[in-house]
């Protein structure tokens, strides 16, 4: 590992955390960063309006929301902007971690949005990405958390194999504290805020979803609880009231 890496970004971590997948964007949209080319996809419907920058989960790829999620946005009036992770689908570079919290941000200096035009929303993992990019851009016009995770480390460690290196426990707590702490990072975020989680969900617990809405700044924030589905089947089992909080949401972003 070399010195600059943060251990986050370690195989032992990474690699039991994120999972690339090869389905590819057929027309993506190319983000350079440091290291790596995102292949991501944009849909635009209007340039005045606002963009979702959408951040999928760790088993996932852009290509599985297309075309269906961008059309469900259009109809919302949205424009939208899928945000692919290194090594997955048509992206070059190496999943990892913490050197891809920098990514959200290229990726809408990319497309040249200003951040009070856009929606940051972050499914699973991706909230770790939506975070930073509320953290990093505070004036962004909204963050949308769904099946979102409050404190990191408890994911990263369910999964680390760290008894092939020389990483304690307490290194990754203290690393995801520093790089992760949504605790800090929602604390200065004071827009509209939606956070939307199963009552049963058996891979990140409600108390996520629980924690990251009390801890967020904003004074127009909404926890919506879905009392059936589960992790990966949230949008599938409660469609309707989804798209109806995230029309709610919208409509509170656009009266500010």
């Amino acid at each position: 590992m070399q010195s600059h890496e943060s251990i986050l970004d370690h195989r032992t971590i990474s690699s039991r955390y994120l999972f690339p997948q090869p389905r590819c964007v057929a027309d993506p949209f190319m983000v350079q960063v440091e290291g790596a080319e995102l292949a991501c996809y944009r849909k635009v419907i209007d340039h005045a309006t606002f963009t979702v920058v959408y951040f999928h989960g760790n088993g996932e790829a852009v290509a599985d929301y297309l075309p269906w999620l961008a059309e469900d946005f259009a109809k919302l009036e949205l424009n939208s902007l899928f945000v692919e992770y290194r090594q997955y689908g048509g992206s070059t570079g190496k999943a990892q971690l913490a050197a891809m919290l920098g990514d959200g941000e290229a990726a809408i200096e990319a497309a040249e949005l200003s951040p009070e035009k856009v929606l940051a929303f972050g499914r699973s993992l991706g909230s770790l990405y939506a975070i930073e990019l509320a953290h990093r851009q505070p004036s962004i016009a909204g963050l949308i958390l769904e099946s979102g995770i409050a404190d990191p480390a408890e994911r990263f460690l369910v999964y680390a194999d760290l008894s092939a290196s020389d990483i304690t426990e307490a290194d990754v707590v203290a690393k995801a504290k520093r790089k992760f702490n949504h605790k800090q990072k929602l604390a200065g975020y004071k827009n509209p805020l939606l956070v939307m989680h199963t009552e049963n969900d058996g891979l990140v617990e409600i108390s996520h979803a629980e924690r990251n809405y009390k801890w967020a700044a904003s004074s127009q924030k909404r926890l919506v609880r879905f009392p059936v589905g589960d992790h990966n089947s949230i949008l599938e089992r409660n469609r309707e009231e989804y798209f109806n909080a995230l029309r709610s949401f919208v409509k509170t972003v656009d009266s500010r």
